[in-house]
């Protein structure tokens, strides 16, 4: 295979979407769309740019909702995405981004007190994970905030669980996917993992 050096703007080969939500200094809820998260243990990587509501409020006030929400809700989350709660609006938003700190009524989504963290969930998502930050950095280059979440209660859709476990089904479950900026669910099951908690294929 000969391969094409390239130089492409963007670098999301395909992350799962969560909706972030924090809280601002008014004591209102943000809600942010982000595909920069992955986890560590019980602890979840969020990147955030810097000159955001969210990266403002992680470091302020830092609990977090992290609510990972299913493809059919994709229209939800691109509602969201040319909003920010900032004002004023960031420079470098400013030409494509508009103020709003009405983020649910916008995007058709209801919020719903969390159980540990002041940040609500958002009802909707299949998934929810109640978490508050320990340890914050600035990337190498100083445009984004790097948040360490730890996860400290999870919150599944009845039908994601595996009856009688803790442990979410991967034959139902299906992240919303932003891939190259662009909407995705998963596909059909390739195989499993040796390391899988709920083995399908056992003796093959």
């Amino acid at each position: 295979m000969t391969h094409l050096t390239i130089e492409p703007s963007i670098l999301y080969v395909g992350t799962p979407v969560a909706l972030l939500t924090t809280l601002n200094e008014d004591g209102t809820a943000n809600l942010a769309p982000m595909s920069s998260a992955w986890a560590l243990g019980d602890v979840v990587v969020l990147g955030v740019g810097l000159g955001g509501q969210t990266a403002s409020n992680l470091r302020d006030r830092p609990e977090v909702v992290i609510n990972y929400p299913s493809p059919d809700q994709w229209t939800a989350v691109e509602r969201l995405a040319p909003l920010t709660a900032a004002d004023p609006i960031p420079p470098h938003k400013q030409a494509r981004f508009h103020h709003n700190r009405t983020k649910f009524t916008t995007a058709g989504l209801t919020p719903t007190p969390a159980d540990l963290v002041a940040p609500p969930l958002v009802a909707e998502c299949p998934l929810q994970f109640e978490a508050t930050v320990v340890h914050t950095a600035v990337d190498a280059k100083g445009n984004f905030l790097i948040a360490q979440a730890q996860v400290l209660r999870v919150h599944a859709a009845p039908h994601l669980v595996i009856p009688g476990t803790s442990h979410i089904d991967p034959a139902v479950w299906s992240p919303l996917i932003y891939n190259f900026r662009h909407y995705y669910p998963l596909g059909p099951e390739l195989g499993e993992s040796f390391r899988t908690e709920t083995p399908r294929n056992q003796g093959t």
